[in-house]
């Protein structure tokens, strides 16, 4: 019996979909149908496209064996908007009124007419901003749309419907500046803008959108909070755009990153039922630095008890060319609250400098602090069998969790995207008490969270999470606190590095606690432990005393 020898299978990569110019066997019609599918952008951070004779046309090669996705994965369709806030522009007045309304706009996309529709879609989440960017249009962009943008600027499909509408309308500002190589000039001429210039919103219409609030229940009938944090963080990097964007669109843009993240308070619970808000502006700007203030609001009877979370990122720039750090617009509070806004992150930025000079050293009163904490723990190690059944080691409380960064995840820099991070050590550390308490706890508030060093698409990262210590002042509402740490491993240079540090406080029901659960003290078994217990402790109420 003949057997036929098998075809070998060409891989087509995304980078065989942009080349230059060259001899092709597709007919034009081909080469015409095609061109729907794909739109070439003009990214500063993307190697896969190559212009042509200078003139910055793309010419496109497919095999004729490739297969064109006709859509990409279908999810809710968020609709990012754009409006101009007339008060706040000294040209306001010649600009007609009926040219920002929303019920006449009409989506911009790069395909056909025919993909273009002048309604919203029932299921969107609009993103509003209260003034328009100068590379912004008044148009909406669909980020549902079935175009699929290069691979550069639009990082893939499997984020949620906010982050996708987010890094849309950053690719929009990108896509609009005039000559965004890496050979165009860096930003020399700063100028002052307003938080108003930046102030941007997310409107999410879980009341009537069931499509959308079932990517945002968790099993327990609530809000995703994971799934939050990652648009929040999403959100803070688009508002970080808008203020850094040049006025005339001929420097290359900056390299904005997530440097940390202050405490965020949950101040109620938050339905899955009713719409939610999220707006945010720049509040505060160092020299290469920036903090934005983010609000999560859910309307109820009462105005004053909207507030559901506080949030405030702090971002750096680099220059996207030398990597270097770059100088960022200056911030021009107007009203009495943005006044008050940048004082408070001017003296939250102050702090931060404060305790990255001061060393920490242990004196005698923490010595013997450390000391006591080492004792509990010793029963334990030398005698278990007499140990207090109210309490466990702190490393019997661990979990961890290893995987490797895929393409999916990174951000529009190439990079993982800081908001996927920190969504998996949340739901790492909600595990981590859930096994701890024996009951689903309820999440209170990220005390704190740094990025120390990028991580980058096929790194193996490694979470590791613990209980760090418990708080049983208040027996109704026992509060536990979490740690994870994230290190990037690379088993072939044996070099182990920490990432990103991210500190969590839950508590559980009241529910739970009436029933008679009782929550265990956890103790260090090492001194590498007790220093990491008293240092947290110590930053909590430090923070505590300062508000």
């Amino acid at each position: 019996m003949r057997l036929r020898p098998m075809r070998k299978q060409i891989r087509v990569g995304y980078h065989q979909f942009f080349k230059p110019n060259s001899n092709s066997d597709l007919s034009s019609s081909l080469r015409q149908s095609l061109a729907s599918h794909f739109t070439p952008s003009l990214n500063p951070f993307s190697t896969l496209l190559h212009h042509h004779h200078g003139r910055g046309h793309v010419q496109r090669q497919l095999y004729s064996t490739t297969r064109i996705p006709d859509s990409p994965p279908k999810q809710s369709k968020p609709i990012f908007r754009f409006t101009i806030n007339t008060s706040s522009l000294s040209t306001a007045s010649s600009d007609p009124p009926s040219s920002n309304s929303l019920d006449s706009a009409e989506p911009k996309t790069s395909s056909s007419s025919s993909s273009s529709s002048s309604s919203s879609p029932l299921n969107a989440v609009p993103v509003v901003s209260t003034i328009t960017s100068p590379h912004d249009t008044s148009n909406p962009i669909d980020a549902g749309s079935s175009i699929r943008k290069p691979i550069g600027l639009w990082p893939g499909m499997y984020h949620s419907p906010a982050t996708n509408a987010l890094w849309e309308a950053r690719s929009n500002i990108f896509e609009k500046l005039h000559d965004p190589t890496a050979q165009a000039p860096s930003p020399t001429q700063l100028v002052a803008k307003t938080p108003a210039q930046s102030r941007t919103s997310i409107l999410y219409k879980f009341s009537s959108d069931f499509t959308l609030r079932e990517q945002y229940r968790n099993p327990w009938n609530e809000i995703r909070i994971g799934k939050l944090v990652e648009d929040l963080d999403a959100l803070a990097g688009t508002i970080a755009y808008k203020h850094c964007c040049s006025e005339d669109g001929t420097t290359r843009p900056l390299l904005l990153v997530t440097a940390s993240v202050d405490k965020m308070v949950l101040k109620k619970p938050i339905s899955i039922d009713t719409d939610l808000t999220i707006v945010g502006a720049v509040t505060w700007v160092g020299r290469s630095s920036m903090e934005i203030q983010l609000e999560v609001i859910q309307s109820t009877n009462d105005p004053s008890d909207s507030l559901a979370l506080v949030a405030n990122f702090t971002f750096v720039a680099r220059d996207s060319k030398t990597g270097k750090s770059a100088l960022v617009n200056q911030i021009s509070p107007e009203t009495e609250q943005e006044k008050l806004l940048w004082k408070e992150a001017d003296e939250r930025n102050k702090m931060r400098k404060k305790k990255r000079e001061q060393k920490r050293d242990f004196d005698n009163q923490d010595g013997n602090r450390l000391n006591a904490l080492l004792a509990e723990g010793r029963i334990f190690l030398d005698m278990p069998a007499l140990a207090d059944r109210d309490r466990i080691l702190i490393r019997d409380t661990c979990l961890e969790n290893s995987f490797i960064c895929q393409p999916q995840q990174r951000n529009i820099h190439g990079r993982i995207f800081g908001g996927f991070l920190m969504r998996r050590a949340f739901e790492l550390a909600f595990s981590t008490t859930y096994s701890f308490a024996g009951v689903a706890t309820l999440f209170l508030e990220v005390d704190h969270v740094d990025f120390f060093r990028p991580v980058d698409v096929g790194d193996f990262l490694r979470l590791k999470s613990c209980v760090l210590y418990t708080e049983l002042q208040n027996p109704a509402e026992p509060l536990i606190n979490v740690e994870v740490v994230a290190h990037v491993t690379r088993p072939e240079l044996r070099s182990s590095e920490v990432s990103n540090k991210f500190y969590f406080t839950f508590s559980v029901r009241p529910e739970a606690v009436k029933d008679g659960l009782r929550i265990r003290n956890v103790v260090p078994g090492t001194e590498e432990e007790a220093r990491r217990m008293l240092e947290r402790m110590d930053a909590e109420s430090s923070q505590a005393s300062s508000s």
